[in-house]
């Protein structure tokens, strides 16, 4: 939502924000103090917060005499005197359940429902995520509007020589070649399958590519078994999570950026990677096809898969050059602004204004 609420902003939204007050100082620096509200500070305990959404965020709407009440996360106050739009990220705790925790996979099923039921307007990221949303949970696909995200062209650009040279001495690669992953170490990005294919694809390489996995650690304990099935002559690298200004210079000067994940809602690193120039290897699940169209190269979710695809990757610079110009034309065709300007209608529907 950082980089939506800006646009909505620019395109004339009359916004007013309620966060937690640990992020009213950002929001503030981006829109302006009379645009924010902090809500108590007790909500940063998580079953506060949902008490508080249920009793307060209605009396605060009322209170600033809001048209529409976004809530951009699944949940919503049931007694709203407003109309109630919100945002569904994924369908994946019905259609992936093993990926998700029970309580975590209960809480989203039911409020999922709840909020398709209830809401006056839904909004999904993909064109995929409402078809599955109709399919498995009941969605009206009339009431359910679909605002592809954005990407944001100051984090997420093509590279410079001096971006790729900082990237690669912060990671001790020296002049290597690597294969990226950028993303939360979690079981439905399928990244132990990734490494496996990578050692694979790696195998009888005189000089093969290191496996640069980024992001946050998660909770795949997978991800430790695989990557302590690395053979000593092959080179993974687990960083963490990378500055921000580092990630142009780290997704644009892989060889391959890798993301087979099991399903996504929107795909947001595919888009991020394509607008670095990067060469993308992705599967055709649930949303990803849509996001990266023709320019990105395609895989199974098996380690075999990836292994088989990522080595002819790898074996055809010409490819990857062809999917390197593709790739950033595909991401021009995604904006916040665009995203805005489906918020607008579904908040003006929603007031019973279309």
């Amino acid at each position: 939502m950082d980089e939506l609420l800006p646009e909505l902003v620019a395109a004339g939204t009359d916004l007013v924000v309620v966060c937690q007050p640990r992020d009213a100082g950002s929001y503030i620096g981006a829109l302006g103090a009379e645009r924010v509200l902090a809500a108590p500070a007790w909500v940063a305990r998580r079953p506060l917060r949902l008490v508080w959404e249920q009793v307060g965020l209605p009396r605060l709407a009322r209170r600033v005499a809001a048209d529409v009440l976004h809530c951009p996360h699944y949940t919503m106050p049931l007694a709203a005197r407003v109309p109630v739009v919100v945002t569904l990220h994924d369908a994946t705790f019905f259609t992936h359940p093993e990926l998700h925790s029970p309580v975590k996979r209960r809480f989203f099923r039911a409020w999922t429902r709840v909020s398709l039921r209830r809401a006056r307007r839904c909004i999904v990221p993909s064109r995929a995520t409402r078809d599955e949303l109709v399919r498995v949970a009941g969605a009206r696909a009339d009431r359910v509007d679909v605002a592809h995200h954005g990407v944001d062209r100051r984090t997420f650009h093509a590279p410079d020589a001096d971006e790729q040279a900082a990237v690669r001495s912060a990671l001790d690669l020296g002049d290597q070649t690597y294969v990226a992953f950028l993303g939360t170490l979690e079981p439905r990005k399928n990244v132990p399958a990734l490494v496996r294919g990578w050692i694979a694809a790696s195998r009888g390489r005189p000089e093969p590519p290191a496996l640069v996995l980024a992001g946050g650690e998660g909770w795949d304990p997978d991800v430790d078994v695989a990557a302590g099935e690395v053979p000593a002559e092959l080179r993974l690298v687990r960083p963490g999570y990378l500055p921000l200004g580092e990630l142009a210079g780290f997704l644009g000067g892989a060889e391959v950026v890798a993301y087979p994940s099991l399903g996504e809602g929107f795909g947001l690193p595919v888009l991020e990677a394509m607008a670095c120039g990067a060469p993308v290897l992705t599967t055709r699940l649930l949303s990803l096809p849509e996001v990266a169209g023709d320019a990105a190269a395609y895989t199974g979710t098996t380690a075999g898969e990836i292994g088989a695809d990522l080595a002819r990757l790898l074996d055809d610079p010409a490819q990857r050059a062809e999917l390197r110009v593709a790739a950033r034309r595909r991401a021009d065709e995604f904006s916040w602004a665009a995203c805005a300007r489906v918020h607008q209608k579904s908040y003006a529907a929603a007031a019973g204004r279309v």
